[in-house]
């Protein structure tokens, strides 16, 4: 049976609100949940980096996993939202107070970077809008082959239909170039109606392009691959193997004798 994950949780003030958020998603049959802080800095002040709050401190008791005995487990993630290469801090020691690092460029010359350069596990995928470039395979592939994965969150296209034109539009164009692998989808949802199960959500995985199979992977074992790069980052003391497939790659050429 695969363990479902959902890495995308905005956090709130509001613990009530946070804690509904994470029995939903309990219910629901997400194994691991991460609860979101997304940081949005500003070129006319300087702000600071937030701190996460303990997860025993947000809630008392975590819920137990429907169809499962044991309770769901719960992560902080920060999010880095780019419009500026100054905004992402390489080796900021605020970012190691988290388990899963995040950035969203908003321009094509920050995604480049954010592909090849910059250390993180996750890079957000712009749903609320149409984005301001296209993507390139040469930086897609460079990100894949660094282990970093891409999020398409669907929250966004439940509550608006020119959102949901716009996250469809964005998720297509990357499943084009990165032909639906290296691909997480999670809710980024704000409430505990707009959270899906992990089977629904595949199936909206299908509306963005990818196979049945990445698109169940998309909830499952790429999500895996995403906690196992972080754990790897944060150490700063393990190896990550990517493999290719032989039919990838061009044959080579026969001698002639």
């Amino acid at each position: 049976m695969s363990a479902f994950m959902d890495l995308n949780l905005r956090f709130t003030t509001e613990r009530r609100d946070l804690r509904t958020l994470v029995r939903t998603a309990a219910q629901l049959g997400f194994s691991t949940v991460a609860i979101n802080y997304v940081f949005e800095p500003s070129s006319k002040k300087k702000q600071e980096i937030p701190t996460p709050t303990p997860i025993n401190e947000l809630i008392d008791q975590l819920p137990v996993v429907q169809g499962r005995s044991r309770p769901i487990r719960v992560l902080n993630r920060l999010t880095v939202v780019m419009s500026d290469s100054s905004h992402f801090r390489p080796n900021a020691a605020e970012y190691r107070r988290f388990d899963l690092l995040a950035v969203q460029p908003t321009t094509e010359k920050l995604f480049h970077a954010s592909c090849l350069l910059y250390d993180v596990d996750i890079i957000c995928i712009l749903v609320t809008e149409k984005l301001p470039f296209f993507f390139k395979r040469a930086p897609v592939n460079g990100a894949a082959d660094r282990g970093v994965a891409f999020e398409v969150s669907y929250s966004a296209a439940i509550r608006d239909s020119t959102m949901r034109r716009y996250t469809i539009a964005n998720a297509v164009s990357l499943m084009e170039s990165c032909k639906g692998k290296n691909v997480i989808l999670s809710s980024a949802g704000e409430r505990a109606l707009e959270l899906r199960g992990p089977y629904d959500v595949t199936n909206l995985g299908l509306l963005f392009g990818l196979s049945d199979k990445d698109a169940k992977e998309a909830v499952s074992s790429t999500c895996r691959s995403v906690l196992l790069h972080a754990e790897t980052r944060r150490t700063a003391s393990g190896i990550i193997y990517t493999t290719k497939n032989c039919s990838d790659q061009q044959e080579a050429p026969e001698c002639e004798h």
